[in-house]
């Protein structure tokens, strides 16, 4: 298999593996959907860790393959690639990606369809699409002018310029910036806090959040207000306010 999910203690790792350069193919697409759809079901799986290995998240596309498509072929395949990340980006619950190396186009547009990036400090980040003569096909356009602001975005996608880590944590590209050998303990780290957190709750918030950028803000606020009230009927609110006034803050445990 090109991608893997492997899960240990409510943490999900799914794991780009096609070497040497995690080049996401139509299988690896594919693959990823399903994994995604995975770990949205399965109730042992409460936070996600997206990564491609030591040396490398995933370096784009399969050129050789795209390369060999028409319009016609790529008409038919657009929606289902885009469909592959938006599997991933809509995992309710948190996401992280661990970057290693290079994460360029394909590779990219996956990070961004995390919550959260931690990336190596050899990282290299970008979307050299306009270099083929095309544009990012997964999201791209959408997610990183979301993520960064569109001046920076036109910047990234109209040259199709690679950023080094320290560039893409000032463009606000990553989030955290470590050794190359602490990359995916960090990303452990974060998923493992969350995983013990309430799981409806940081469910309400990442879609909250989520919605409230794709629409106006009085639409948002209902979806925070909906989610909000509602949250008033789970176990998960009722142990944490009495831990709050029994024990303090921050110490009820949601398992």
């Amino acid at each position: 298999m090109t991608v893997n999910l492997e899960v240990a203690e409510g943490v999900g790792t799914i794991r780009l593996d096609r070497p040497p350069m995690n080049a996401l193919d139509v299988a690896t697409q594919d693959r990823l959907k399903e994994l995604a759809e995975e770990a949205t079901r399965r109730e042992d799986v409460r936070a996600v860790i997206l990564y491609g290995g030591e040396k490398v998240f995933a370096a784009g596309a399969d050129i050789k393959e795209m390369q060999n498509m028409d319009h016609t072929a790529m008409v038919l395949r657009a929606r289902a690639l885009q469909e592959a990340f938006t599997a991933v980006a809509r995992i309710p619950k948190p996401v992280v990606a661990a970057v290693t190396g290079y994460a360029l186009g394909g590779g990219c547009e996956l990070a961004l369809c995390a919550d959260f990036r931690i990336a190596a400090e050899n990282a290299k980040l970008g979307q050299p699409e306009i270099l083929l003569g095309l544009i990012p096909g997964a999201g791209g356009t959408q997610r990183l002018a979301r993520l960064v602001g569109p001046s920076k975005a036109k910047d990234l996608i109209f040259t199709g310029r690679m950023v080094k880590a320290d560039e893409a944590l000032t463009l606000g590209l990553v989030d955290r910036v470590v050794p190359a050998d602490e990359v995916y303990a960090e990303a452990h780290a974060w998923a493992a806090r969350l995983a013990q957190g309430p799981a409806i709750a940081l469910r309400a918030a990442k879609e909250s959040i989520d919605t409230g950028l794709e629409t106006d803000i009085e639409t948002g606020l209902a979806v925070e207000r909906n989610w909000f009230a509602g949250l008033f009927a789970t176990e998960d609110r009722e142990r944490g306010m009495k831990s709050f006034v029994e024990e303090g803050p921050g110490k009820a445990k949601f398992l």
